[in-house]
């Protein structure tokens, strides 16, 4: 189970880092203001459930110019021991060593290696290098990007497989988990 938190983390970070683009030549800063970092995962013991996790701690520095996406980048972290799914037992045995070792691994990592526009209005894709638990990984995905006065609200959703970062064993939770990000960056 600690595998789709971290995960979610990820995922929130790497919506983070797309959602800095929409504004041009803007230098935005993530936080867990008005941001929610998600993840989904399927437990089959004894019967199927989703479960639902969350992470905070959110840090890190967009910048972004739709007219130069070269010159993107998207750097976020989250803390992984802010694991969330309302059960507190699970969250203490998702901080353990056989799931996400928040001890020796505190944080998971984004680092974009190139944005791209998509095809649709305030759409983008992302490629970069995901940190969990000292493996990374390369993830693409679509994100959403819309500007305000002062911020930008990146919206986005990713699936990756929680044993590709040796995240838990093979037993009852399925291997692959969605995180979705909704992340408000503010100028800064």
């Amino acid at each position: 189970m600690k595998a789709p938190v971290f995960l979610l983390r990820l995922l929130l970070c790497s919506i983070l880092v797309f959602g800095a683009g929409v504004v041009q030549a803007q230098q935005y800063t993530l936080s867990d203001d008005g941001a929610t970092v998600k993840f989904t995962i399927v437990n089959h013991l004894i019967f199927s459930s989703t479960v639902n996790g969350y992470f905070k701690g959110l840090k890190g520095h967009v910048r972004f110019d739709p007219h130069d996406l070269k010159s993107a980048v998207v750097d976020a972290t989250v803390q992984v021991n802010t694991i969330s799914t309302g059960i507190g037992k699970r969250d203490r045995d998702l901080m353990d060593e056989k799931y996400f070792n928040t001890a020796k691994y505190p944080v998971m990592r984004l680092l974009s290696t190139s944005i791209t526009a998509a095809d649709k209005p305030n759409t983008y894709q992302l490629t970069g290098a995901l940190t969990i638990k000292g493996v990374t990984k390369t993830i693409a995905f679509p994100f959403t990007a819309v500007a305000g006065t002062n911020s930008c609200q990146l919206d986005g959703t990713f699936t990756i497989n929680r044993r590709d970062f040796g995240v838990g064993p093979d037993n009852a939770i399925d291997d692959k988990l969605t995180v979705t990000l909704k992340v408000l960056a503010k100028k800064g």
